[in-house]
């Protein structure tokens, strides 16, 4: 999912997004760790789509408090 796609959605929904990225970077952690990560490539998307996440709801809250 892109940045822009991102930024339509609400607060509570990027949460719930943000935390099934988490659940699914703790599985892939855990098939690394038992030799069963069948797509190591996987992990850095991951990663990667928990810190665009985490920036859009980053930029929300800044315009949010800007616009007070």
């Amino acid at each position: 999912m892109n940045a822009k796609e991102l930024r339509g959605k609400k607060p509570q929904e990027l949460a719930a997004e943000l935390l099934a990225l988490y659940r699914e970077q703790f599985n892939l952690r855990m098939q690394k760790g038992t030799g069963q990560l069948s797509k190591p490539d996987r992990v850095r998307t991951v990663r990667r789509a928990i810190a665009r996440v985490k920036t859009v709801i980053h930029e929300m809250n800044q315009a949010a408090s800007g616009a007070k």
